[in-house]
């Protein structure tokens, strides 16, 4: 790929024009919020200039509603061979691109799946992609060559090409990206009345799972709008099994044994429901979870202090499949805990230990006391 254009310079448009960037595309870009695409065009993501004539590939990073409009009108004045787009969405912009009269032929549904919560160009990163799913959903008309752009797309920004249908792809994303974002926000709101005595003692784990909160609200609502369906049948999965534990709460309250004794039972349930999903999301693809074991680690609150544990790590040669951070600010050390292979674990222990880290269980039983006392 030699030319590329992308519209919509957010923070997805953006870190897509910054991939191919930096693989040498010459990258246009476009926006109706000139400020925006400016400020794009200033991190070294493209040029405002137009094409000369068609470019390899156009990358629509708009909302789900406008991708049928905006691939008409890109289509008439022939800005690209061949087209795509980055929503989240994709039942939507395949059919309102039908409604618009843009041509299927040059056009592939997809959907990089990566993102942040902050938006706007400067929330861009060339890096935002690497090792990330890249969803296509081509329809019967998409030609190959259209294809085979995308393909090289998604491998320019470093993603992981998957290919699906669309109807597929949005039942899918409700249940693993749409839903959980709205029950993250519903749980956020429940702090927003809170006591500061509540706040103040809130930890690692709430701040978890209410990240995704922080996303545009705007941003959001085109999203849910688009997948309503799809995502009110997660909900309602959701609600039976929060009704559920609604009732075995209450009955753990009470005061007759039997329906106690089967209240705990119908907890552990969830609760163990609840492992075998994590346990399917929580490790490296590839990597069999029963493989990895976690090499707690206290690292002071310093600048620098993460870059040297991963530079010690990499000097004694051992390869970290993921990690974990806890930290409050009002705390001088945050434990960081190390994914790695099993058959690593011992070795890695002891030479970080003579290495002046904290590790293993002194880490953890120092973190702890620190929380205890706040």
């Amino acid at each position: 790929m030699r030319s590329a254009a992308v519209i919509g310079t957010g923070a997805i448009g953006t870190s897509v024009a910054l991939a191919l960037a930096r693989h040498g595309v010459t990258v246009y870009l476009d926006d109706v919020n000139r400020t925006a695409a400016r400020t794009a065009e200033a991190m070294g993501a493209g040029s405002l200039a137009a094409p000369d004539g068609p470019v390899d590939l156009a990358v629509l990073a708009v909302p789900p509603a406008h991708v049928g409009t905006v691939l008409a009108r890109s289509q008439r004045v022939g800005l690209a061979h061949a087209y795509t787009d980055v929503a989240s969405v994709k039942a939507q912009p395949h059919d309102e691109i039908d409604r618009a009269g843009a041509d299927p032929a040059s056009y592939i549904g997809g959907h990089p799946m990566a993102g942040t919560e902050r938006s706007g160009p400067l929330a861009g990163r060339a890096d935002l992609f690497e090792g990330r799913p890249w969803v296509l959903t081509p329809s019967p008309c998409t030609g190959q060559e259209t294809l085979n752009r995308a393909l090289e797309l998604a491998s320019l920004c470093g993603g992981t090409p998957v290919v699906m249908d669309a109807a597929a792809h949005d039942r899918a994303v409700a249940l693993v990206s749409h839903a959980p974002h709205l029950v993250s926000s519903l749980l956020a709101a429940r702090l927003a009345g809170a006591g500061e005595e509540s706040i103040r003692i809130s930890g690692q784990g709430l701040r978890d799972v209410t990240r995704i909160a922080a996303g545009d609200p705007g941003l959001w609502n085109e999203i849910l709008d688009a997948n309503a369906t799809a995502v009110a049948d997660v909900l309602d999965a959701y609600a039976a099994d929060l009704g559920r534990a609604i009732g075995a709460l209450r009955a753990l309250g009470g005061a007759d044994a039997v329906r106690r004794r089967a209240a705990a039972s119908t907890l552990d349930g969830l609760l163990r429901t609840g492992n075998e999903g994590r346990a399917r999301v929580a490790h490296k693809s590839g990597t069999p979870l029963t493989d990895l074991t976690a090499v707690p680690v206290l690292v002071p609150d310093q600048p620098g202090a993460l870059a040297r544990l991963f530079t010690a790590v990499g000097e004694i040669g051992v390869n970290i499949e993921d990690v974990r951070i806890e930290h409050s600010m009002d705390r001088p050390r945050g434990l960081v805990e190390l994914l790695v292979q099993q058959r690593s674990a011992p070795a890695l222990s002891r030479l970080l230990d003579a290495g002046g880290w904290t590790v293993a269980e002194n880490a953890v039983a120092e973190h702890a006391v620190m929380a205890a006392v706040g």
